[in-house]
């Protein structure tokens, strides 16, 4: 197998060949080049060499940063890349947690010993970086094919990260989990409390960012037991909705459709990191409401499953997932408003006027109208086999509008500011606030529209008001 190796990495590869050491590609990269994938992350694992003599190795190519000797792993700088050498190592269970690890350097350890500490057998093969030789004592590359993630041996469950990692694994690259793996996932469901917050972040962020196919991590969750350790999400399991609106099943069944179907938009696809974490987690939590406000009333002649509120009661509960998370607190305020006003397009008579989008605009920040339309967009086909045309259209008129008017990236900021009064004569003071808000309203209402119209617009407000008098 050829994998394509930065040509700086490739000297240094070169380098430790030559000091009769045995560099092996492992991990993602060699995952990820069976998968059909441009591989990203290089790890190298050497073998018949001591650390020390790695470490003397690796010192004139780059920077170099030693992992604690005892790990055996030492980082190496190159330019803009930075890539992970280690020796074949053991790992043995002595405490609580992620770091609760006894770690023993081996360069002389076997393949399959080797391999063994990996958590997946995908991720257990390794690959000769020269000629291209793979070794794959595990069966990862028969699970590759298969799609399957399957745990690499019994230690899988020392690691309660482990199943965190089966979550976003499975999302980015639309795997299922081998029923024994979730079976070993199951019995470890209470060491949960045992991973750092921002080790729980670093996963959910790689779902957020990274998948292919979201409703497959969510399947993960369910499947082993750790949908309880998110009761946000796990409260959308059973419950109902409306089959004629809903005809895909409970609000849990329709969020993973909805997480799927966004990750297919040109939104989410051509977006930067920043904007897919927002838009897929605003996705996941837009119906966290419906739990809590579900219930039977008589609609159009029979009693049908309505969820009224659940935008702005969804709200609080993003938040709350999101802290629970380890989330940065700036993503919970732009996430927020996207899920307390994922319904507006239904809201009216379909016609959005000036006004209207510049309200829109500003409640939403600092998301965009254009975020928006791509939830809501998600909302509408996350209903298989159910199409709504009328609903598209609605998103798409939303759309034009804000473009029309510039605003689907960005919010309305007031035109008149407190150095316009200060011009026209007004004391700084208590009264500047007022005006000011008056003067905000009137702006996204159309009445003036730039500097000047807007200097016009005070000078007859105050010739009718005075400062004093909003």
């Amino acid at each position: 197998m050829a994998v394509d190796i930065p040509s700086d990495l490739l000297t240094v590869l070169t380098a430790i060949k030559k000091a009769s050491a045995r560099p092996r590609l492992a991990g993602g990269c060699v995952r990820d080049t069976l998968l059909g994938l441009k591989p990203k992350d290089f790890d190298i694992e050497v073998q018949g060499i001591s650390f020390e003599k790695l470490r003397t190795i690796l010192a004139p190519f780059g920077a170099t940063d030693v992992v604690g000797q005892s790990f055996g792993v030492i980082k190496l700088r190159l330019d803009a890349s930075e890539y992970d050498f280690s020796l074949p190592r053991r790992e043995s269970k002595t405490g609580q947690g992620h770091r609760g690890f006894a770690v023993s350097a081996n360069p002389d350890l076997s393949d399959a010993d080797a391999a063994a500490r990996r958590d997946f057998t995908i991720n257990a093969i390794t690959c000769d970086p020269f000629t291209g030789e793979l070794f794959d004592p595990h069966g990862g590359q028969r699970d590759l094919q298969a799609r399957i993630l399957r745990h690499t041996s019994p230690a899988f469950v020392e690691d309660p990260l482990r199943v965190l990692r089966a979550f976003q694994f499975a999302a980015r690259f639309d795997f299922t989990l081998a029923p024994e793996t979730a079976a070993l996932c199951r019995s470890i469901v209470g060491t949960f409390r045992e991973l750092p917050v921002e080790r729980i972040w670093g996963e959910w962020d790689k779902w957020a960012t990274q998948s292919v196919k979201p409703s497959r991590g969510l399947a993960v969750l369910e499947e082993t037991g750790w949908l309880a350790h998110f009761p946000e999400l796990a409260a959308l399991r059973g419950t109902p909705q409306d089959p004629e609106w809903h005809p895909e099943g409970d609000a849990f069944t329709h969020t993973g459709h909805c997480c799927d179907a966004l990750v297919n938009l040109p939104a989410w696809r051509d977006a930067d990191a920043s904007r897919r974490r927002t838009l897929l987690l605003a996705v996941l939590a837009h119906d966290f409401g419906k739990p809590a406000t579900t219930h039977q009333a008589e609609k159009h002649g029979r009693l049908r499953w309505v969820s009224p509120g659940h935008e702005s009661a969804g709200g609080p509960l993003a938040e709350t997932f999101l802290n629970r998370i380890g989330a940065p607190r700036a993503l919970a305020d732009t996430v927020r408003p996207l899920v307390v006003l994922h319904m507006v397009h239904h809201s009216g008579q379909g016609e959005f006027s000036d006004s209207m989008v510049r309200r829109l605009a500003r409640k939403l920040y600092p998301a965009t109208i254009d975020d928006l339309c791509a939830v809501m967009m998600a909302d509408s086909l996350g209903r298989p086999p159910l199409h709504s045309p009328e609903t598209h259209a609605l998103i798409e008129k939303l759309r034009a509008r804000s473009h029309a008017l510039a605003l689907q990236n960005t919010s309305p900021r007031p035109i008149l500011l407190g150095r316009h009064l200060l011009a026209d004569g007004l004391p700084a003071g208590p009264s500047f606030k007022p005006v000011l808000d008056t003067a905000f309203e009137a702006q996204l209402d159309g009445a003036f529209h730039d500097e000047a119209t807007a200097l016009i617009w005070l000078r007859n407000y105050l010739q009718k008001n005075g400062p004093t008098k909003p």
